[in-house]
């Protein structure tokens, strides 16, 4: 029997192992999870809705131990871990109070009949990839919006933090839900795949890189199945001529760093106008080079761990081959001595492409700052990327910004003088390799929906 082990990024000591199931076994939990739905999506709209308000009760009630779990697995600051079972609540609140509307029966008036009705049906059970970085916002995003629609949900979460899986599992049984209707599946690759085969699994979701999406795609589009694909990014920071160059370092520098720096909706490129350059990098990296790195569980760290010691590795092969390719290193750039997965916060400048800094993201708390020639170069150099998932502007005329943004930025999501993750009242997803579909903002309840057309005769 093939097994996983969890391991804390802090200190290097083993957390857990687990089982993983066979294909038989998990066959037969998506046969099960398919039972399940066949009861749940004869539900009303108001009894899913009062249902997924209670798995929000049940997540903060346990919202200390999911925390410390999440922060002993990935190496999340557990500050941020408490956020992140907030947010979660909150988008169990966000769906059980519009879910309902945005589902609701449509009447619309059509040629060939008395009346037309569309009604936004269950397709059945979906299977969700997802990955370690935030380990029970990335399940609750799609799994809350997929219950409320009266789908069945499977989870597959990321190896690393396979526990935190189970405790949501066993959060939502404390909350109410059904029996398997929300079923932690701890499988290979070959096994996942299969899922994805399965003749009761009528939808996929998965974040995760470019090269996970294009995998999954490819399974899912041999079975002709829909798929939602959050994948990776490079987002860039725009820093224009007129912008306030405090505010600027602060919101590029959480935007950089924020969750270890490895959020799929970091800031990762800033690009900076001629006129501020200089003003700007001064700034920015002392901003990151007064970051505490240390103990997730203590309040004096500003940073903690990052999640596995083989992507620090990455990270810094990235930050090796960028410099070998005329990037410089600002601030940070090595792997400390001592025990844990920790990198320090770290800037390269001269950055440009041919380097990794410039065409790759680069999953760690790195910041590749680049040099524009003026504003309009700026935007060109935003673009001049494979991904496209989110970005932000830094200028003192918003109006304008709001037209760069809206004109374009070559992304599905924006940030203004600001920076942030994600918010459930507004869509959360990307364009280009960054991946196609949309979660949150009532659009994620309908993406795995059979929007059915209903004609009614004259009576």
């Amino acid at each position: 029997m093939s097994t996983t082990t969890t391991v804390n990024p802090a200190t290097g000591e083993e957390l857990a192992t687990y089982e993983q199931l066979s294909r038989e076994e998990a066959s037969a939990r998506v046969d099960a999870c398919h039972a399940a739905f066949e009861k749940w999506k004869l539900k009303s709209l108001k009894e899913r809705a009062e249902t997924i308000r209670n798995l929000g009760k049940a997540l903060r009630d346990h919202k200390e131990e999911l925390a410390q779990l999440m922060t002993d697995e990935v190496g999340k600051l557990i500050g941020d871990s408490r956020d992140e079972v907030e947010l979660c609540a909150a988008i169990c609140d966000y769906t059980a109070e519009n879910g309902p509307s945005e589902l609701a029966d449509e009447q619309r008036d059509p040629n060939n009949a008395a009346r037309g009705i569309i009604t936004y049906s269950p397709i059945g059970v979906v299977y969700g990839i997802q990955p370690w970085n935030f380990p029970c916002y990335q399940v609750i995003r799609y799994a809350i919006a997929n219950l409320m629609t009266g789908n069945g949900v499977i989870l597959k979460h990321a190896s690393n933090c396979t526990g935190s899986g189970q405790k949501i599992a066993e959060i939502f049984k404390a909350g109410g839900l059904p029996d398997d209707l929300f079923t932690v599946l701890i499988l290979d690759h070959d096994t996942s795949d299969a899922v994805i085969a399965h003749d009761k699994v009528r939808g996929v979701t998965l974040t995760g890189s470019d090269k996970g999406g294009q995998h999954v795609a490819e399974e899912a589009g041999k079975v002709l199945k829909p798929l939602v694909l959050e994948l990776g990014s490079n987002d860039a920071y725009l820093v224009l001529e007129d912008a306030d160059i405090d505010k600027a370092a602060e919101v590029c520098a959480q935007a950089r760093l924020y969750n270890n720096g490895q959020t799929c909706i970091n800031g990762k490129r800033f690009i900076v106008t001629d006129a501020v350059y200089d003003q700007f990098v001064e700034k920015f990296v002392a901003k990151f080079e007064a970051i505490r790195t240390g103990d997730p569980n203590s309040d004096d760290s500003d940073m903690g761990p990052m999640a596995r010691s083989d992507l620090r590795d990455t990270v810094q092969k990235q930050v090796d081959q960028s410099v070998e390719n005329g990037a410089t290193i600002a601030c940070g750039g090595a792997i400390p001595d001592g025990p844990g997965a920790f990198y320090p916060a770290t800037v390269l400048t001269d950055v440009a492409p041919g380097q990794p800094a410039y065409d790759d993201e680069i999953f760690g708390p790195v910041a590749s700052v680049i040099r524009a020639k003026d504003d309009e170069d700026a935007m060109r150099l935003a673009n001049d990327s494979r991904y496209g998932l989110g970005g932000g502007i830094l200028s003192r005329d918003t109006d304008r910004a709001i037209e760069l943004a809206s004109k374009h930025f070559d992304t599905g999501m924006v940030f203004i003088n600001t920076y942030g993750v994600a918010d459930p009242s507004m869509p959360f997803g990307g364009v280009k390799n960054s991946g196609y579909g949309r979660e949150h903002g009532g659009f994620g309840v309908k993406e795995f929906a059979n929007a059915k057309a209903i004609f009614v005769g004259a009576d």
